[in-house]
Parts: structure tokens; sequence; C-alpha cells
């Protein structure tokens, strides 16, 4: 139960040539506390409820708990949410031996497309797609508990 994942900017598009799935996600956080996060999100038809741990040190691990939930409750669940929902679309991108979940965000986030690599070890090496940019492991305003709450429109440079 603990997820390790090292997060990019994505510098062009090209990698939704490259996509092998993609799906609209719609999540807010019950529980946005330093210590802890509770989020609901709905992606396609299917809802989850996820309880993340404090990060390490360095940004690349910490707890993560998700169970699947019917997509009614997790709507219900949504109502109950932190400001602000976050909309986004979910790209899925083979590399190597490792799949790439690629964030293109809307509404008050439009503009951040964000990927994520999840790992076995903090070490290991994984093979770098063209369209991936600068590492941003472990800056908190990446993360889509901080995306709610101070989204990336309202960031003075970006």
């Amino acid at each position: 139960m603990i997820e390790i994942e090292r997060k990019f900017l994505v510098k062009s598009d090209a990698f939704k040539t490259e996509a092998f799935k993609s799906s609209r996600i719609s999540q807010g956080f019950l529980n946005t506390h330093k210590e802890r996060t509770v989020r609901v999100r709905i992606k396609g038809e299917t809802g989850f409820i996820t309880v993340k741990g404090v990060s390490s040190a360095n940004g690349l691990s910490r707890f993560e708990w998700e169970k699947e939930i019917p997509k009614e409750e997790a709507e219900s669940l949504l109502k109950l949410c932190e400001p602000t929902i976050i909309d986004k679309m979910r790209y899925e991108v083979k590399s190597g031996q490792h799949n790439f979940e690629v964030d293109e965000f809307y509404g008050d986030n439009k503009g951040l497309v964000v990927a994520e690599v999840e790992l076995n070890t903090e070490d290991e090496t994984f093979k770098k797609p063209e369209w991936l940019g600068q590492e941003v492991t472990g800056e908190v305003k990446y993360y889509n508990a901080l995306l709610s709450k101070h989204p990336y429109n309202t960031w003075g440079n970006k």
C-alpha cells in the first residue's frame, strides 16, 4: 500500500497519439490535512474513495489505500467535498516497461498537463518519453489536493 511515483510536467501534446486509453475524471477532497487526504473520484462510470498519507521527505512515496465504490455514492460524496472539484482527462501511455498517466486539467486548472509514472522502487529506472518535461516530484503545489485549493490559473508565474 505504499505508492512510489515520479511526477513531471508535459511539454507537448504528442502523448495523445501514443495513448492507449483515456478517461474523464472528476474528483474532490473530503479532507486535505497535510498528514492525510481523503479523495473521492469518478473515473468514467466507476467511483473510488482513496486515503493518502504524508509523502516521504523526497516526495517519491506515500501510503495509499483505494476502494471502488458505486458511482452514485461517489456522486453523493462529491457534494460534501471541500472546494473545488477537479476536472481532468487522464491519458494512459506505455513507455518501455512502464505506463504513464497523463492528466490534462480543465476548469480552473486549464493549461496544466502533468504525467506520473508508478515505480516498484525509488531508484527504478524508466524510459522517458520525448514529451516529458521538467520533474516536479515532491512539489506540493502540483498535488491534486492543493490544485483544488490553489488552482493553476491563480499562480502568478507558472
